[in-house]
C-alpha cells in the first residue's frame, strides 16, 4: 500500500511540474506601415534547449505546428498568410524517422492587415503551439492575444 501511495504521489508531482513548465513567452505588438496598413508582430521567446515548431511541417512530422486563429473583425482585412521571421532549423530524428521545422531562442510571426475604415479597433485571436526539448514534448498550448490598432 505504501508503494502505491508513493507512486501516486510521484505521478502527481511530475504532472504538476510539467503543467507549470512554460518555456515560451509571447509578445504581441502592432507596427503602423501606412495610414491603414499595420503589421501584427507575434514574437515567441523560447527558453534555451527548447524548440517551437513552424507553421509548416514535413509530411513525416509528428509534432504540432504553430497555428494562428484570428477573431473576425469587420474593420480588419488580413493580407496574406502569417509570415515567419527567424532562423528555421530543419531537424530529423533517425530513430523515429520523423522530421521537424523548428525554431530556437526566438521567432517573429508577422501578419499584415489593412483597416477598412479609419477607426480605432483591435485584432484578437489565439496561437496554438507545441514545444519540445531533447527529452520531452509538452502538450499543445493555446494563448489568447489582443492588439490595439488605429
Amino acid at each position: 500500500m505504501k508503494k502505491l501511495v508513493f507512486l501516486l504521489a510521484a505521478v502527481i508531482v511530475v504532472a504538476a511540474a510539467q503543467a507549470q513548465l512554460n518555456p515560451v513567452s509571447w509578445k504581441f505588438t502592432s507596427k503602423k506601415i501606412s495610414a491603414k496598413v499595420y503589421e501584427i508582430h507575434m514574437t515567441a521567446v523560447i527558453d534555451n534547449g527548447w524548440h517551437l515548431y513552424s507553421q509548416t511541417q514535413p509530411a513525416n512530422a509528428i509534432n504540432i505546428p504553430t497555428k494562428f486563429s484570428f477573431t473576425g473583425n469587420p474593420l480588419v482585412k488580413l493580407e496574406g498568410a502569417v509570415k515567419e521571421v527567424g532562423k528555421m532549423e530543419k531537424f530529423h530524428d533517425a530513430t523515429l524517422d520523423a522530421s521537424a521545422n523548428q525554431y530556437s531562442k526566438t521567432v517573429n510571426f508577422v501578419q499584415k492587415i489593412t483597416l477598412k475604415a479609419a477607426a480605432k479597433t483591435n485584432i484578437s485571436g489565439t496561437v496554438t503551439y507545441q514545444t519540445c526539448d531533447d527529452k520531452q514534448c509538452l502538450p499543445p498550448k493555446k494563448v489568447p492575444f489582443k492588439v490595439d490598432l488605429g
